[in-house]
């Protein structure tokens, strides 16, 4: 397995960001951002995509035990549909780096290629930075298993939509009983939930 870096800069305060579900038909998206103790290392830290369910869950009580600090953001599905996806996608990290209560970052790794400044501290974008920063794979562990405990959550109410395995990602399963069962209030309505031309409007 190829080591992560454990910082950009050295000198400054650094978080890590990312998030989880942007691709999801329903539930909200969710970010985490990180500050890693230097001299506390969390043993197979990885991308959370490279990393299995259970793995994810041990590598999170880790990072909430070793963290300086760290913070989740969440912006609900009526939010995704109001400012799209992408400005979502950046609110929730700006809500997870305003979570941080312990210490102010003086340097921010967004993964992903745009952001929106949050206040005035200096970011960095990364592309696939979940792979390459220690706390930007924190981050991603964070906010996916954060989202994995909500879309197992809202399962139990709406279990025809098999939830607690695709987390509301677009599966075959997931859109054949939007078809069968219309949407409820927690999809993304702005999204083309079919996968076609068509569009529901009715909420069960």
């Amino acid at each position: 397995m190829k080591s992560l870096r454990p910082y950009c800069d050295k000198n400054r305060v650094e978080a890590g960001c990312d998030e989880a579900g942007r691709g999801c038909l329903a539930g909200p998206v969710v970010a985490g951002a990180v500050i890693l103790n230097p001299n506390k290392a969390i043993m197979g830290l990885d991308d959370s995509k490279k990393l299995n369910e259970k793995s994810r869950l041990v590598i999170r009580e880790e990072i909430l035990k070793s963290a300086i600090d760290y913070g989740i953001g969440i912006v609900t599905n009526i939010e995704i549909d109001e400012i799209n996806i992408l400005n979502a996608s950046f609110l929730a990290m700006h809500r997870a780096i305003e979570a941080l209560s312990k210490k102010t970052p003086e340097h921010l790794l967004i993964d992903g290629n745009r952001f929106n400044p949050f206040k005035n501290i200096p970011h960095a974008c990364i592309i696939k930075g979940d792979g390459i920063y220690q706390s930007i794979a924190a981050a991603s562990i964070l906010a996916k298993t954060t989202r994995d405990e909500i879309m197992s959550n809202l399962h139990k109410k709406h279990p025809q939509y098999d939830w607690n395995k695709n987390k509301g990602y677009p599966t075959k399963k997931h859109r054949a009983a939007i078809l069968k069962y219309g949407a409820t209030k927690e999809h993304r309505m702005s999204f083309n939930l079919l996968g076609d031309d068509a569009q529901l409007t009715l909420f069960k």
